[in-house]
């Protein structure tokens, strides 16, 4: 029993016959297939997915309302049996990155009823019709196939266009992947070439081309072998004349160059610099929040809701969430300034404020008093907060204090 059981084997079959493609819009067959997974094996591809998915899978994955209580209370621990939250994220995002469409498929129980989700990774994907049901059918690597109804599959997508489902692929990034391979291999001959002694002279008494190529090869190997005993000297018979080394300057690409063409895959990916070596805070962290993480979040948010939730659950508050404390990622004084706003004004409790400072919450349920500005209130019950003290435990080893 493998994965593929785990997942797919207690899902029913399609019920009704079976009658070909969905017919699209716009004419394109409903097909995905995996292809240009290639561009991961390059060392500046796999850092721009890699700190995406790094920052995508912080964020905090939550079900509310009461339906499917079954389901929502395993998916506040996990989304299946084999991955956590952060690991399921981190790999939906890479799949996301690298194909411009990643599936989600809910993991049946005994009963047949989803008891989880799973990201998937088919070779090919094609939505079909049984019945006059619509299906998404995957074909695996070991030639494993499994059908489910599409009302029940999550499909995320970037750069939808000519496909009513899908995503577009990743060609418009392979003339930069051509010269990212044109450069590594400029860098790796210039090595190469430098390591080499290259050298031209005249040889005497030699009638024929058999003659000079035996010579050409007893020499190397006596001199230039990497066993060849000489200790770095070189010794010429009398035959040689006019000897002059060759200076091979191999040409490579500028230093400029190389970060016009590093830049453009980061652009694709939407990182920079500063997001790669984990320096963004502000302004900058705020940028890359809005214009990467937050849109995964949402369109996560709205897919995993779409397939777990009927229309009737979802109009009575039943959804699945994924949002991030954008406040932790702030400069230290940045934070203060907004914790402070939120104590005067009764807008969090203490635990929301040591959470933003990376402090654990108050024993006792201490920290869900709500302060206010003047007299410290809290808000559920007009009770007077006795103490607002900083205390040498609400401290942590950097010295940062709690609220």
């Amino acid at each position: 029993m493998g994965l593929f059981d785990f997942i797919f084997g207690k899902k029913p079959t399609p019920k009704g016959t079976y009658q070909g493609d969905f017919k699209m819009l716009t004419g394109y067959a409903p097909h995905f297939t995996r292809w240009g997974s290639d561009a991961y094996e390059s060392e500046v591809v796999r850092a721009a997915i890699g700190i995406r998915a790094t920052h995508i899978s912080k964020l905090r994955v939550e079900t509310q309302g009461s339906a499917r209580r079954a389901l929502q209370a395993k998916l506040k621990h996990a989304p299946n049996q084999f991955q956590t939250w952060s690991q399921f994220l981190y790999r939906l995002s890479t799949i996301l990155d690298m194909h411009n469409t990643a599936f989600i498929v809910p993991v049946f129980d005994e009963f047949g009823e989803p008891s989880g989700i799973y990201t998937p990774l088919p070779n090919r994907a094609q939505i079909v019709q049984y019945g006059g049901t619509p299906y998404l059918r995957y074909e695996f690597t070991w030639g494993d196939t499994a059908a489910v109804e599409m009302e029940f599959c999550g499909v995320m997508t970037k750069y939808q266009y000519r496909s009513d489902f899908f995503g577009e692929d990743n060609h418009a990034l392979y003339p930069t992947m051509d010269l990212i391979s044109i450069q590594n291999q400029g860098i790796q001959e210039g090595v190469k070439s430098a390591a080499t002694y290259r050298f031209m002279a005249q040889i005497n008494n030699f009638t024929n081309a058999e003659d000079l190529a035996k010579e050409r090869k007893r020499f190397t190997a006596e001199n230039l072998a990497r066993d060849a005993e000489g200790g770095g000297l070189l010794l010429f018979p009398s035959t040689y004349k006019d000897i002059k080394q060759i200076d091979v300057k191999p040409w490579v690409i500028d230093a400029d160059q190389m970060k016009a063409i590093k830049d453009n895959v980061y652009e694709y990916f939407g990182v920079n610099e500063d997001i790669l070596t984990n320096k963004a805070v502000g302004d900058a962290w705020s940028a890359f929040y809005e214009g990467a993480i937050e849109p995964f979040a949402i369109q996560f948010s709205e897919v995993v809701t779409k397939m777990l939730f009927t229309l009737r659950e979802q109009s009575q508050g039943n959804k699945v969430t994924a949002t991030a404390n954008r406040i932790q990622y702030m400069t230290n004084k940045d934070k203060l300034e907004v914790t402070n706003g939120w104590a005067d004004r009764g807008m969090a409790s203490i635990d929301e404020m040591r959470e933003v400072w990376g402090l654990p919450p108050l024993p006792d349920g201490k920290g869900e008093a709500i302060p206010i500005r003047g007299e410290y209130y809290d808000l559920r019950n007009g009770d007077r907060i006795q103490s607002m003290t900083v205390t040498e435990d609400d401290t942590d080893d950097e010295g940062n204090q709690s609220v």
